[in-house]
């Protein structure tokens, strides 16, 4: 069985783009936390299902289904589908996210609408449905990158939408005064995923991990820990970005 259907009371967690990378080890430890989760995808069903096997395996609770974040209707039906079968939201964990990365005279005006329309559009349309529609004692958690700080070379277009992603999350977080739920975005340094590790050679990738003092690229379940204090302990934290990336300036 890949899907399991509770009326249970646990809290309720809906993480997009949670078939691989972060956004799946942040589903699982979600999971291991307690929570029901609803795992969003947007093209990897193969993925998605097993992502749902490994929390049912270790005794949650959880669904998958698909829906391309900046599509309005789909992302309402996808909370539509996690009220359905848990009886509503409690956290939601937006991972989903492309990165694309070009000098800014080269790049392609037409890529660069693709990834906006993911990272910037996507951002606000969850944003939209979790403002309206998350319980009390809930929390919203955006992803941005550390690289927005760093100015790197080639990265404008992916740090612009992620630039747009921290003004999104600092005013929603006021906008929802009196509501008892917190929103909040982690960024993310090198991290060892596909999206970070596609298209690197080997010299790019230690050079990458030799930047922060602790001299390593993270791991997905170095960033998972930041979701699971963000989504369970941090009632006081509000309104922040969360730069984990082991000390990079």
């Amino acid at each position: 069985m890949t899907e399991q259907n509770s009326g249970s009371a646990r809290r309720v967690a809906l993480i997009t783009g949670g078939s691989r990378g972060i956004g799946r080890e942040s589903a699982e430890r979600l999971a291991a936390d307690g929570f029901a989760v609803v795992i969003n995808y947007a093209g990897n069903e193969t993925e998605a299902k097993a992502a749902v096997e490994a929390v049912v395996a270790s005794g949650g609770q959880a669904i998958t289904r698909r829906a391309d974040v900046a599509d309005e209707v789909a992302v309402a039906a996808l909370f539509d589908a996690a009220e359905e079968a848990f009886g509503g939201v409690d956290v939601v964990v937006h991972a989903a996210g492309v990165m694309s990365l070009a000098p800014l005279a080269d790049f392609d005006l037409e890529v660069l609408d693709q990834m906006h329309r993911t990272n910037i559009r996507g951002t606000f349309v969850v944003g939209q449905q979790a403002a309206r529609r998350l319980r009390a004692g809930g929390a919203v958690i955006n992803f941005s990158s550390s690289v927005l700080g760093l100015a790197l070379p080639g990265y404008s277009g992916y740090a612009a939408s992620k630039g747009a992603v921290e003004a999104i999350t600092l005013i929603l977080a006021r906008e929802l005064r009196g509501r008892d739920i917190t929103v909040n975005a982690v960024a993310p340094g090198p991290t060892a995923t596909s999206l970070f590790l596609d298209g690197k050679d080997e010299k790019t990738i230690t050079r990458a991990a030799a930047q922060p003092p602790l001299e390593r690229l993270g791991v997905p379940e170095d960033i998972a820990e930041v979701v699971s204090f963000l989504a369970g302990p941090a009632r006081w934290v509000n309104g922040q970005v969360l730069r984990a990336n082991g000390g990079i300036v």
